[in-house]
């Protein structure tokens, strides 16, 4: 069912109204609820042929952080690229060699960093104000994407976004970004145990590494950045893990 009351709102005040700035009651979830979310997750996350699909939307999350880290020190983003492949890049220049260093690093703990706030996001109250924030960063992340690939992916998420936001009810909206939060939690695993094998087995492959990336650039060892990426990931995935365990269903 539309909601017709959203769409006023967005006619004739200011996206940032109290009502999205002021928590809501906390979403219903049951454990039972809960552990279906979580292997809605699972299903998109881990096997295969979901992962194929859902892994473009992790990358792109991935890529965004690195834009976003050399926009936040000062840099200049010039486009981003999402391959069919998971593949991507984030072009940015600059001056200083703090902003290189902190764009690089923030690919690979990206996801689990989106998972966490948006997982914040519901859990508080905010879902409305978490889903806004997210299609209104994507609908922006159309004016630098590079490629039509890229395009592609950028306006399939952002689709859904808009969907989830004139048709889903307020639960319905925050089952949804729980599931994505999740799902961009493991993503984010499994991202480092992508590159992580890349040091260990697949050494022909360093230059697609941050980590390799980040050494060359600092000449600090890439075993050091891959321990940060995963402290920067578990502690994510901790936080999150709380987060749902403090859940009033659930404590």
């Amino acid at each position: 069912m539309l909601q017709t009351g959203r769409i006023d709102t967005l006619l004739t005040s200011d996206l940032l109204t109290p009502d999205l700035l002021t928590p809501t009651a906390p979403l219903d979830v049951s454990a039972m609820t809960l552990a279906i979310l979580v292997l809605a997750a699972a299903v998109l996350a881990i096997p295969r042929a979901t992962w194929q699909w859902f892994g473009l939307f992790t990358t792109l999350v991935h890529e965004l952080g690195h834009a976003v880290a050399a926009l936040l020190t000062g840099r200049v983003v010039h486009g981003i690229r999402i391959r069919r492949n998971h593949s991507g890049e984030a072009l940015s220049s600059g001056r200083g060699g703090f902003g290189p260093v902190l764009s690089g690093f923030f690919g690979y703990p990206a996801p689990a960093i989106v998972g966490l706030a948006q997982l914040w996001s519901v859990v508080n109250g905010y879902t409305a104000l978490a889903l806004l924030v997210g299609g209104a960063m994507l609908v922006l992340t159309l004016l630098v994407i590079r490629n039509l690939f890229g395009v592609l992916v950028v306006a399939v998420s952002a689709g859904a976004s808009v969907a989830l936001w004139f048709f889903a009810t307020p639960d319905v909206q925050g089952f949804a970004l729980l599931v994505l939060a999740i799902a961009l939690l493991v993503g984010s695993v499994r991202g480092l145990a992508t590159v992580v094998g890349v040091h260990l087995r697949r050494r022909d492959q360093l230059q697609t590494s941050d980590a390799w990336l980040l050494y060359r650039r600092t000449g600090i060892p890439s075993p050091v950045w891959l321990v940060l990426f995963a402290v920067v990931i578990g502690g994510c995935c901790a936080l999150s893990a709380s987060l749902l365990l403090a859940l009033p269903a659930l404590a």
